[in-house]
């Protein structure tokens, strides 16, 4: 199944990069993906799942994970703050911090349950105006902030623009990362998760090169 040949590509990435193998976790991108095709790669025993909305999460791993045990489950869209509070009882990770008052809000959360969710800070690497992320710029001031808050990021997350080259994304990120001690790099998806590897991702998210293409309702 692609499954199989995703994970076979992953390990030969991480081969070439002398990275240790399983030091990159594969996120399988189930969003708006039929049940019939998410439950056949649970039944091939994957288990590290990305899903972009949390109400639409929400309605469907409860089920799962009862019947199918732990599951791992990374939050990999835009989280809006009145959906943060359910966003961390579901989640194991959330990749898309990306504005002061989601990190407020998850500092509260944090304070009340006494634990988060790993926290990924999303980096807007391309300057896009229509995409969400800390510009590269306001990096230092954010993480500032955040430690201010007793909010710890372990990560960087980036999405590069559409069209262009992403290997000067993923090596822009691996190095704000490294200047601010953070292990974790979010980064690469179906059409180039390799070159990430290359560049230091740990965690790749990857929909449709193992589901196949997604079939969106339509809202005519």
């Amino acid at each position: 199944m692609s499954l199989d040949r995703i994970t076979a590509r992953l390990r030969a990435a991480e081969q070439a990069a002398r990275r240790a193998e399983g030091s990159v976790r594969l996120i399988a991108v189930s969003k708006v993906q039929p049940a019939e095709r998410v439950e056949a790669v649970l039944k091939a025993g994957h288990r590290i799942f990305g899903e972009n909305y949390v109400q639409e999460a929400a309605a469907k791993w409860p089920g799962w994970r009862d019947r199918f045990g732990p599951v791992e489950l990374h939050m990999i869209g835009p989280l809006q703050s009145n959906k943060a509070k359910a966003a961390v009882e579901l989640f194991d990770a959330i990749h898309t911090l990306d504005r002061p008052s989601l990190a407020q809000k998850l500092a509260g959360l944090q304070q009340t349950r006494g634990r988060l969710p790993e926290v990924f800070v999303q980096v807007n690497t391309g300057a896009e105006p229509q995409k969400a992320g800390v510009l590269p710029a306001d990096l230092p001031g954010f993480l500032k902030d955040c430690q201010a808050m007793d909010l710890a990021p372990i990560g960087l997350m980036c999405i590069p623009p559409e069209g262009e080259d992403s290997s000067p994304h993923f090596a822009m990120l691996a190095r704000m990362a490294a200047d601010h001690g953070l292990t974790g790099l979010s980064m690469g998806m179906s059409g180039d998760f390799e070159s990430a590897i290359a560049h230091g991702a740990t965690h790749v998210r990857v929909g449709s090169a193992i589901f196949g293409a997604r079939t969106y309702p339509d809202k005519t």
